[in-house]
C-alpha cells in the first residue's frame, strides 16, 4: 500500500510517499481503508520532532517511532480481529489511527465509532483529535456552565471552530478571536461576538469572561489573566511559541506553578483519545448541535503542502488528506 512514511526528524522534506506493507489486524483490532485522513499541528511537531520534549514524552529520541504519518482517520472496514463484534467489513467509521496518511490504516476497535450518515468522509476524518481537544478543554478544565461568557482565542482553527460550537451547545455566551479575514467564519457558526484580534486587544481588561480558552496561543498568561472575572478560569491549549526544548508548554508549566497562589483557575490540556468522547461528539453531528468546518483537501501525495498550509496559519477550520 501506499503510505506517508518518515525515517528522521527534519523539515516537510522527510516525508515520502512510499510503498510499505499493509497492516495486519490483531484479535481486537480494526483495519480499515482510508478514505480521508485529517491534518492537526501535531502532524509537524512530529515531523521535525520539535520541541525536543516530545522526543523525551516517548514519540522517539533520535527518530520517530511511528514511521507512518496522521492520527485522524475516515473510512470503511476492510477487516475486523476474531474478538471484534461492533464492527464488520464495510462499515463507515471515524475515529483515530496511527499511520492514517496511508491507504490502510490498524487500530483497535475502541478507537472508532460508525460514521455519522450526515457527514462526508473528508468531514467526519476531521473530527476526533481537534473534537477531543474542545470538549476536554471546555467540559472537563474549564467546567463550562449554561450562561457563562466564554472567550475562545483562535477561534477559526481546527480546535477553535468545534469549541466556539460546543460552547454554546452547553448555553454559553460565546466570543470568538480570530484574524480578519476569519470573522465571518466564526460568526457563522455560532459566535455571539466575534473580535478580530488586529483591532482589538482581548486582554487590555475592557471585558470579563467566566472561561477563556486559549488555542495554540502566545499571550503572557499575566495578559490573559486581565480577561478573567475574579474567580474566571483559564484553559491553556497548546501553544506555538518558539522554543527547540519545550516549545510553548513552558508557558503552561508557569501557569499551573502559578495557579496555587492566585483566585483565578488556571489550567493546561493535554488532550486524550477516549472512546466515550468520540462516542459523545458523534451524537451532538447527529443531532446537528456541531458540525466540522473543512477549509482545503489535498490528495496523499502532497501532505507536506497540507502540513505547510497549516502551518503558515492560512487554514480556516480543518485541512483533511484524501486517499
Amino acid at each position: 500500500m501506499k503510505a506517508i512514511v518518515q525515517d528522521t526528524y527534519g523539515s516537510l522534506d522527510v516525508l515520502e510517499l512510499r510503498d510499505i506493507a499493509k497492516p495486519a489486524p490483531g484479535p481486537d483490532d480494526v483495519l480499515v481503508k482510508v478514505h480521508a485522513a485529517g491534518v492537526d499541528p501535531g502532524v509537524w511537531h512530529l515531523t521535525t520532532g520539535m520541541p525536543y520534549l516530545l522526543r523525551i514524552m516517548g514519540f522517539g529520541l533520535r527518530a520517530p517511532k511511528v514511521r507512518v504519518r496522521g492520527l485522524d482517520v475516515a473510512g470503511r472496514v476492510e477487516a475486523v480481529g476474531a474478538n471484534v463484534t461492533r464492527f464488520k467489513p464495510g462499515d463507515e467509521v471515524f475515529g483515530t489511527c496511527e499511520g492514517s496518511f496511508a491507504e490502510y490504516g490498524c487500530a483497535p476497535a475502541h478507537k472508532f465509532a460508525p460514521k455519522p450518515a450526515r457527514l462526508t468522509f473528508e468531514q467526519a476524518a476531521a473530527v476526533a483529535i481537534s473534537g477531543f481537544t474542545a470538549l476536554q478543554g471546555l467540559r472537563d478544565q474549564g467546567k463550562v456552565q449554561p450562561g457563562q461568557k466564554v472567550l475562545v482565542i483562535g477561534a477559526a482553527g481546527g480546535v477553535g471552530t468545534y469549541a466556539v460550537q460546543l460552547a454554546k451547545s452547553y448555553g454559553a455566551h460565546v466570543t470568538g478571536v480570530c484574524s480578519t479575514g476569519k470573522t465571518d467564519l466564526v460568526r457563522s457558526i455560532g459566535a455571539d461576538e466575534v473580535v478580530d484580534y488586529s483591532a482589538e486587544d482581548v486582554t487590555d481588561g475592557a471585558r470579563r469572561y467566566d472561561l477563556v480558552l486559549d488555542i495554540a496561543g502566545h499571550r503572557p498568561v499575566k495578559r490573559l489573566r486581565r480577561a478573567l472575572t475574579p474567580r474566571g478560569t483559564l484553559v491553556i491549549v497548546g501553544s506555538e511559541a518558539p522554543g527547540r526544548w519545550f516549545g510553548g508548554v513552558d508557558r503552561l508549566l508557569g501557569a499551573l506553578a502559578l495557579a496555587p497562589f492566585v483566585r483565578h483557575r488556571l489550567r493546561g490540556l493535554f488532550s486524550a483519545e477516549r472512546a466515550e468522547d468520540l462516542e459523545f461528539l458523534r451524537k451532538a453531528i447527529e443531532d446537528g448541535s456541531l458540525t466540522p468546518v473543512v477549509d482545503r483537501t489535498f490528495p496523499l501525495p502532497e501532505v507536506a503542502e497540507a502540513v505547510r498550509y497549516l502551518q503558515e496559519g492560512r487554514a480556516r477550520g480543518k485541512v483533511v488528506i484524501t486517499v
